[in-house]
């Protein structure tokens, strides 16, 4: 199984990218191959609108950092998006990216049975956040998920970790790096 990543979190070692990264090092254990993208570290624009991947490309006319991993993706058989909550939703790195996953939608994508370029890809999703009430942007996951799947994105799952941040140590994290393992386990079944 090919396993692609996207880091959105500026922190390169926070609470995310450590829960995504034990996912992906468990996947590995069993025989994944995986590749991180850090986005922070990219430089690239956000969706222009342009509809150039609907009307003459079957892809996005932008040419920069985030070609290569909207290419990457094409290939892959799953992928993870980890994010710590800022601000309500997903970091502004990581909406940038899926902004321009619109280029993955076929033009009649509105009344296509099957909207999407891409072959079918289970998706992970890894939230963070500080506030430990997990009511609190728990609609994150499902508005994704579902708006995913028209990219093509299925069997979404979700590893969350609530009341974590930059000053409350790995203690908090425990749980929810078991529950990663057990993904991965269950991915590679």
């Amino acid at each position: 199984m090919n396993i692609v990543c996207l880091l959105g979190s500026p922190r390169q070692t926070g609470n995310s990218a450590a829960i995504a990264n034990h996912f992906l090092e468990s996947a590995a254990k069993r025989g994944a191959t995986t590749r991180t993208f850090l986005l922070n570290e990219l430089s690239y624009r956000g969706c222009q609108g342009c509809y150039a991947c609907k009307k003459k490309l079957d892809h996005c006319v932008l040419n920069d950092d985030l070609t290569e991993v909207l290419e990457t993706i094409r290939a892959a058989d799953a992928v993870v998006l980890a994010s710590p909550v800022y601000y309500g939703d997903v970091t502004g790195q990581l909406k940038c990216f899926i902004d321009r996953t619109y280029s993955y939608l076929k033009p009649d994508y509105i009344t296509n049975a099957e909207p999407s370029r891409l072959t079918p890809k289970k998706l992970v999703m890894v939230f963070t956040q500080g506030h430990p009430d997990e009511a609190l942007f728990a609609d994150i996951f499902p508005r994704y998920n579902h708006f995913l799947g028209w990219m093509g994105f299925t069997d979404g799952s979700l590893l969350r970790a609530c009341g974590v941040g930059p000053d409350t140590g790995d203690a908090a994290l425990d749980t929810v790096l078991r529950e990663a393992e057990e993904l991965a386990a269950s991915l590679m079944a």
